[in-house]
């Protein structure tokens, strides 16, 4: 059977009340998307430690699902009339196919291949190289399955330069793929930390997968220590790699600089290529910093502390 969906752009006002104000008049889900993704514009939702979570984003695009036999415009309008639009915001109807989407979801991932000895392989496939280190995950809820160019820039790095022995901090860990590979790689340990609880989960779930040990995942405010700043600065780390966005790795510069010994590296990405200059400005202040490294308009720095 197939379906309709409907995306619409709309303000951080009226974002969630118009998402209610679909499941209520029928829609069967609704998805609420940063419309800025992928620019320099983007914004991440979650709060860093000891904030309040931000909320929505400034520029929200609303996506829902309909069953194929309902009005979706007169819906629509009835959405924005309850929330006080007088004018329908931009949007679009489309008609989504049925499909076998277990099968259609896993056709789109394949092992990536990300050095000569390391690859990154669902479970639904037979690893190319059974010699190599194959780090087996799955497309999920968190961040990090080795296709994105971010994640690849931090594999590679880790794969060049990591000399085994080392305590690694993952911060923003998502799917735990750094952490683990890392241990992989020849790390004596790690521990990875990320604000959303779902990526903690994942995390875990990767790790017993890929039968890792020594590796433990938390939420900031959720370590043992009783928060990242002391889970971070009784411990530094001989690697502190972060892959998020570059506003909270400004924002976030004294905290990973802290959790980072004298002597140790810290690799950052996450980060447009425009964007490179400007955190590598701040993180200069404890670092001495390498060239930054490039891909598909997305920027990798690294650097050892002073």
């Amino acid at each position: 059977m197939p379906w309709l969906t409907l995306t619409v752009d709309t303000d951080a006002q009226h974002a969630e009340a118009l998402s209610e104000a679909l499941l209520e008049l029928g829609a069967l889900s609704v998805d609420l998307l940063d419309a800025d993704a992928g620019t320099p514009d983007e914004q991440a939702i979650f709060g860093e430690p000891g904030e309040a979570p931000p909320g929505v984003w400034q520029h929200n695009r609303v996506s829902a699902l309909f069953d194929d036999d309902q009005d979706v415009p007169a819906i629509l309008r009835e959405a924005a009339s309850r929330i006080g639009l007088k004018d329908l915001p931009e949007h679009r109807i489309e008609t989504l196919a049925d499909n076998d989407w277990v099968r259609l979801t896993q056709s789109q991932f394949e092992p990536i291949r990300i050095s000569a000895r390391l690859w990154i392989v669902p479970t639904w496939h037979t690893p190319s190289d059974p010699g190599a280190i194959n780090i087996v995950l799955d497309p999920g809820l968190a961040f990090g399955t080795g296709s994105h160019p971010t994640t690849r820039l931090c594999l590679r790095w880790l794969d060049d330069n990591l000399k085994g022995g080392e305590s690694v901090l993952d911060y923003g860990c998502g799917s735990g793929i750094l952490a683990i590979a890392a241990l992989k790689l020849g790390a004596a340990r790690a521990v990875g930390v990320d604000v959303d609880s779902q990526a903690v989960t994942a995390s875990r779930d990767n790790a017993a997968a890929n039968r890792v040990e020594n590796v433990q995942f938390y939420q900031p405010d959720n370590a043992p220590q009783g928060s990242s700043e002391k889970l971070l600065a009784g411990h530094p780390y001989d690697l502190v790699v972060a892959n998020i966005l570059t506003n909270p790795l400004r924002m976030l510069a004294p905290l990973l600089a802290n959790a980072t010994r004298q002597g140790g590296q810290i690799v950052l990405s996450g980060i447009l290529e425009e964007q490179a200059q400007d955190v590598m400005n701040i993180y200069r202040q404890w670092f001495d910093l390498n060239a930054p490294i490039f891909e598909e308009g997305w920027s990798c720095l690294s650097g050892r502390k002073r």
